[in-house]
């Protein structure tokens, strides 16, 4: 058995692979790669297990980051959910884990991050702060319907009640969406990603992705890209005006996504990542959606402490209050350059 790193020659052998294992995710497929090299420029190490007999075993895709700023890492994968390894036994995971080691070594990288959904490995360390958000699909959007309570019923009703419209589309909808979104960062203190990382999702995904809006006379107010793998749909990315918050734009939004993904056949519906009992958390609870455990896992030297790249670490405190009050032109602009190097 040997560790090696794939190049672009073995795409299809990957995701022949990726497809075949437990736990495999939308973000496992290959061209993710693709997406985040041409999106950020980071060198990616796309790792596999493969016997004498030319058999595949295991994966694991790998980001190296590395910047003056926020350090020198390798994670599992950045931008997104979900990542790390597939394989089917700990023998494997151990060879993989093993060969991410050496690299992090070789490359002077401070920590591995791996992100693993539903259940981690064993004996590695681990962070359990998130959990993601799935609703379990009815067969029908009536019987959906039925299923939701009578305030979310009426939270449904209100934006068509006052006037707004749902639209679904693909790359004419990029700049409505954009525009949403990076207003929308700005106010939450967050460093914007470059319309091009969107563009590139959207060409590189064009038969699993599609921009859902909602107008206000006309103007986007809410808008989300939903992709879809197997048997679920997601929204990874959604924002919505706060001025319009009174006329429930989200609520038109997701239920067109949850329409949308019932009609393509899709029995479960990811709401995304939350920190239990917070505010959005409890929008994607008050849906049915349950709690999914997350597991962020790492390799680090021994004795080193869990990294903190994370809004809630208080030496990022007065940035984000600092970048809550620049002007959208200016965050649109700066923001690109600092977010590429935030997993």
């Amino acid at each position: 058995m040997r560790v090696c790193t794939v190049s672009d020659r073995d795409y299809h052998a990957w995701d022949a692979f990726v497809v075949t294992q437990k736990g495999c995710t939308a973000y496992h497929q290959y061209r993710w790669k693709q997406i985040v090299e041409k999106s950020f420029g980071h060198a990616a190490h796309y790792l596999a297990a493969i016997d004498d007999s030319g058999r595949w075993h295991g994966v694991l895709p790998l980001i190296h980051m590395k910047s003056s700023l926020f350090g020198n890492f390798l994670v599992s994968l950045p931008f997104v959910n979900y990542g790390g390894i597939l394989c089917g036994s700990m023998d494997i995971a151990g060879l993989l884990l093993a060969e991410a080691e050496r690299l992090r070594t070789s490359l002077g990288s401070s920590h591995v991050e791996l992100r693993h959904i539903g259940e981690g490995v064993s004996g590695m360390q681990t962070r359990q702060h998130k959990v993601t958000m799935i609703l379990r699909l009815a067969t029908s959007a009536e019987q959906q319907w039925r299923a939701f309570n009578a305030k979310l019923r009426n939270q449904i009703r209100k934006p068509e009640k006052s006037g707004l419209l749902s639209e679904i589309g693909h790359l004419e909808l990029l700049d409505g969406f954009y525009n949403v979104f990076a207003r929308n960062m700005r106010d939450l203190g967050t460093p914007v990603y470059a319309r091009g990382f969107f563009c590139n999702v959207l060409n590189e995904l064009p038969d699993s992705s599609k921009i859902i809006a909602v107008r206000h006379e006309g103007r986007i107010i809410a808008a989300g890209i939903a992709t879809w793998f197997g048997d679920t749909m997601e929204i990874p990315w959604a924002s919505s005006i706060a001025d319009f918050k009174n006329l429930c734009p989200n609520n038109m939004l997701y239920w067109e996504a949850i329409k949308f993904a019932i009609e393509k056949g899709f029995t479960k519906f990811d709401f995304g990542r939350s920190t239990p009992d917070e505010g959005t958390f409890n929008f994607k609870k008050h849906w049915g959606a349950e709690p999914v455990q997350l597991y962020w896992q790492y390799l680090l030297p021994e004795g080193e402490n869990l990294p903190e790249l994370n809004p809630k670490n208080p030496k990022f405190g007065l940035a984000i209050k600092v970048w809550q009050k620049l002007p959208l032109g200016l965050t649109r602009f700066v923001g690109p350059h600092i977010v590429r190097n935030i997993p």
